[in-house]
């Protein structure tokens, strides 16, 4: 009976609405946003900063929430040569001190972000929980060929489809075709012949163009260094490479024109995981969209584009629900495996655990309808309030089932005592439920500190405990009377008639 409860909750979620969503860990409300901004592949820092200061002054004008605002071009952390990324914070006021939620604040800026040219940004919330300390888009997928040919051919089609996908607003992937490189390659034996080491030619070359600090300097308390490098305008094109000269072994000014040459190629960066050529496609999910849908959805792409030596892996944020979820089911299991043994050892019978436990699907029943009917999410926190319940709920089951054997070994039949049970272990049934569900209504109601993110395990304990409240008084006597044995309870009034007549 609590089995069929359960499908028919399932069912009455699906018809009614949508389907309940899962992720990682609901986000907290932490009075601040990330900005990730990306321009295309051979973009000049000047072209990066000019984009990153119209951000900033686009999240001056249209947040009035906003307390500071700051931009970094060129992160260190992005790589050498990463002069087309930059990342920015935007620090906002208390959460009572305004009155649009954080969340609200980011759809918004996100709307405004995709109104600007020439480059993408985004904006994004820090996740409650990620072993990414650095940050990123939250979806992250690992696509994985055997060879760097079979890696350029399906890329392509896989990111056209992730881009007009209405899961994700934007994406990104690590691995760039047309990232620019410009050689310089040096006639080797003209050089010989007018007298020009090769040494000499990439020395001038430094000098020129690489930026090189010679020392420091102090002037009004302040620190400055000193860079030796050609002024903007003498290399901003790849033929000032050549405009320069160098000194031969005669003390003559050779130029560098005639000795080398610039060719202007693309070399990607290459990149593996578990040993196969990748490359890490990171996408933001639209609102109303969780990490599971994202990961459903490029799993479909994936499908759909049907290449065997294809394989695909998590990373990042999903990485860790896709972990977290396995763990977690692995603990529920776990939990009834632990709890059935005990009670069967304690009422010495595999029937009577099996009749007690049967409070369990009632009360993930409950849970289920209440995370669908308050809006919220299937997350780790709640999987925890799931688990929590194998424990709480059985108690009921306990208080009758153990008093109905009481009652049959006084020669109740198994139907009176049922009902019985279940009337005088009404009360304790409801004191100690209503305890329970009293006890966790400050985190159901999310008070306190990063109380959104425990919401859910609140609402999980207290609609768990209270659906199954009313159900196990009618369940449980119903299935103790249809599973529950005669003759255990036979042999010990017959034994109990002897040892009296004995006496």
């Amino acid at each position: 009976m609590a089995f069929p409860i359960l499908i028919v909750t399932m069912a009455m979620i699906w018809f009614f609405g949508k389907p309940l969503q899962s992720e990682l860990a609901p986000l907290d409300d932490r009075n601040w946003l990330r900005l990730i901004m990306t321009a295309p592949e051979g973009s000049s820092y000047d072209y990066m900063d000019s984009y990153v200061r119209k951000v900033a002054d686009l999240v001056t004008d249209s947040i009035p929430e906003k307390q500071a605002v700051l931009t970094v071009t060129a992160p260190g952390f992005a790589g050498s040569g990463a002069p087309n990324t930059a990342f920015g914070r935007v620090m906002l006021f208390d959460k009572q001190d305004r009155v649009r939620s954080q969340h609200d604040i980011n759809d918004y800026l996100n709307g405004q972000l995709r109104k600007l040219p020439d480059a993408k940004a985004f904006a994004s919330e820090q996740q409650t929980i990620s072993l990414n300390r650095r940050g990123g888009l939250p979806m992250q997928y690992v696509i994985q060929a055997p060879h760097f040919a079979k890696l350029r051919e399906y890329l392509p089609k896989f990111m056209e489809k992730v881009n007009t996908d209405p899961t994700f607003v934007i994406s990104e992937v690590d691995l760039k075709f047309s990232k620019p490189e410009l050689s310089v390659n040096i006639d080797r034996e003209k050089a010989k012949s007018l007298g020009v080491s090769v040494s000499d030619v990439a020395q001038t070359m430094q000098l020129a163009f690489a930026g090189q600090r010679f020392g420091y300097f102090n002037t009004n308390g302040r620190q400055y260094a000193v860079l030796g490098q050609f002024e903007r305008s003498d290399r901003n094109e790849p033929v000032d490479l050549t405009a320069l000269y160098v000194k031969n072994s005669r003390g003559e000014l050779v130029q560098l024109d005639n000795i080398v040459k610039a060719v202007e190629e693309s070399s990607p960066q290459l990149y593996h995981y578990n040993q196969f050529m990748s490359a890490t496609v990171s996408a933001g999910l639209a609102p109303g969209k969780t990490i599971a849908d994202g990961i459903a959805a490029m799993d479909k792409i994936k499908a759909e584009l049907n290449d065997p030596s294809i394989k695909s892996d998590l990373t990042g944020t999903a990485r860790d629900f896709a972990e977290s979820s396995s763990n977690t089911l692995f603990s529920f299991f776990l939990a009834l495996l632990l709890v059935y043994l005990i009670l069967a050892a304690q009422f010495e019978s595999f029937i009577d655990p099996f009749i007690i436990m049967l409070t369990v699907p009632l009360a993930i029943a409950g849970a289920v309808f209440s995370l669908w009917f308050f809006d919220q999410t299937l997350n780790i926190f709640s999987q925890i309030g799931i688990i929590m319940l194998v424990g709480l709920v059985t108690k009921n089951g306990i208080l009758i089932v153990e008093f109905a054997n009481q009652l049959r070994e006084q020669g109740y039949n198994k139907i009176d005592a049922a009902i019985t049970a279940a009337k005088l272990r009404m009360r304790p049934i409801l004191m100690t439920t209503l305890a329970t569900v009293l006890g966790a209504a400050p985190i159901a109601f999310a008070l306190g500190a990063a109380g959104a993110s425990r919401k859910s395990m609140g609402i999980v304990v207290m609609g768990g405990l209270l659906f199954s409240l009313v159900l196990t008084l009618y369940v449980i006597p119903a299935v103790y009377a249809l599973l529950s044995r005669e003759k255990d309870f036979k042999v010990k009034k017959e034994i109990e008639e002897l040892e009296h007549q004995a006496h």
